[in-house]
């Protein structure tokens, strides 16, 4: 499949111009599809176009049973969409941040519970090579050629503790929030090093590593639970003698992890973007899809129905006012992601290196822009009324699934303001 950078549609978008017999296609599509045509979201060139179908079919059926239909996640093992964010020298596409974002927003419209899995696999992969890097490449290119799933627990909770054994590592703990656990393949594990009587080793020896699925020892804890994105498998890895080889365990960065990959050696340059900055930016993708998805099921409810009296829904002026304001947030929102992500491709590719006014800035950009879509959300019910309550439909479920990503830690408003506001103030930021 031929691929088409996003930044052409940014900088010169496709407009064709009504001829004398008749509306222009843009006319066309206003009629069929209104929300389409202006929200923009072309799929027939992005890598997961071939899957969106069975995408759709499946998620109410995924929410419902908290698990992602097995057909759709071996579909993708595999594919090259599990390759999107892989450098060449791995064997990888090397696909441009907007390019991948957009290929997460038109997976979240369909299933975002499977969007937060792939998203998650993608972050997760940019950091596993920036920790372990250019020693372990052909690790690296094994999971890149087979197309596998990654995932890695490292929530609130976590506690993983590694004893050395000759050239081997034993591990033993649970790792918390590890988002697409029951589909990975791999799991990395940061560890804290332990001496003989068990305890950590002082001063700390913090390392990292990657753990195939299948080790002996390895079991998970179906734990997630929320009202939203069920199927995700945000759950609980255990790890009980767990035996790695001592060669791949590497140094953890911890705290200052985004300061030392500006100077670590790399695979290749893109790996000294901090995988948390761009997790946010492929976040707000997602949220703008999660919208999209939302705002088309509502419109498309609101054409439909009819108020007291019989009036049609669509000529009440709030209704207007309200689905017209949602609609004008989700643009705003989406345009402001993707200038961000445009800029950090810019900066691969001059390969420039990110400096903390940069990484804080593409997390503030997207803090604000979920902020607008929170906004679109509420208007959205809001325009809705009590009606859309009794009726069964999509939009709630995607309302409940949207809750999870302003409320992500690596996004969470109260945060990202925070450490900007030390920044601009020019205080020591803190450690998380």
């Amino acid at each position: 499949m031929t691929a088409v950078g996003y930044r052409d549609r940014v900088t010169s978008p496709a407009v064709t111009a009504p001829t004398a017999t008749g509306p222009s296609a843009r006319d066309d599509q206003l009629d069929d599809d209104p929300v389409a045509a202006f929200l923009t979201a072309p799929v027939d060139a992005l890598r997961v176009a071939p899957f969106l179908a069975a995408i759709a079919a499946q998620a109410e059926e995924s929410d419902r049973t908290r698990t992602v239909a097995s057909a759709v996640i071996e579909s993708l093992r595999g594919s090259e969409v599990m390759r999107m964010s892989a450098s060449r020298e791995l064997g990888g596409l090397e696909d441009e941040i907007g390019r991948m974002g957009r290929e997460l927003e038109a997976v979240a419209a369909e299933c975002p519970s499977l969007a937060w899995c792939l998203w998650n696999h993608l972050c997760l992969f940019h950091l596993f090579v920036g920790a372990l890097g250019p020693d372990h490449l052909a690790f690296l290119r094994q999971i890149v050629a087979r197309g596998e799933w990654v995932s890695m627990g490292a929530g609130a909770g976590s506690s993983v503790y590694g004893r050395i054994d000759g050239d081997e590592v034993v591990l033993d703990g649970q790792a918390t929030w590890s988002t697409g656990c029951r589909y990975a393949d791999h799991y990395g594990v940061a560890f804290a090093v332990v001496g003989d009587d068990g305890q950590p080793v002082r001063p700390l020896d913090l390392r990292f590593t990657v753990v195939p699925a299948a080790s002996a020892g390895i079991s998970v804890d179906p734990t997630w639970d929320g009202s939203g994105l069920r199927a995700s498998a945000t759950d609980d890895v255990f790890y009980r003698a767990v035996r790695v080889p001592l060669d791949r365990c590497v140094a953890w960065y911890g705290a200052n992890r985004a300061e030392s990959l500006r100077h670590a050696p790399v695979v290749h340059h893109r790996y000294r973007e901090d995988w948390v900055g761009l997790s946010d930016l492929w976040l707000g993708w997602m949220a703008v899809g999660v919208v999209r998805g939302a705002l088309a099921e509502a419109t498309a409810a609101a054409r439909r129905r009819r108020v007291i009296m019989g009036k049609a829904m669509v000529e009440r002026p709030t209704v207007q006012i309200n689905i017209g304001r949602a609609a004008a947030l989700t643009a705003a929102a989406r345009a402001a992601v993707e200038m961000a992500s445009l800029e950090v491709d810019r900066r691969i590719e001059a390969g420039q290196t990110p400096t903390e006014a940069d990484y804080l800035r593409q997390m503030a950009i997207v803090s604000m822009a979920v902020n607008q879509l929170v906004e679109a959300m509420d208007l959205l019910e809001r325009s809705q009324g009590g009606t859309a309550l009794r009726e069964s439909g999509s939009f709630h479920r995607r309302q409940r699934d949207f809750r999870a990503m302003p409320l992500h830690i690596n996004v969470h408003q109260d945060r990202v303001s925070h450490q900007v506001g030390r920044l601009v103030l020019g205080i020591e930021l803190d450690a998380f």
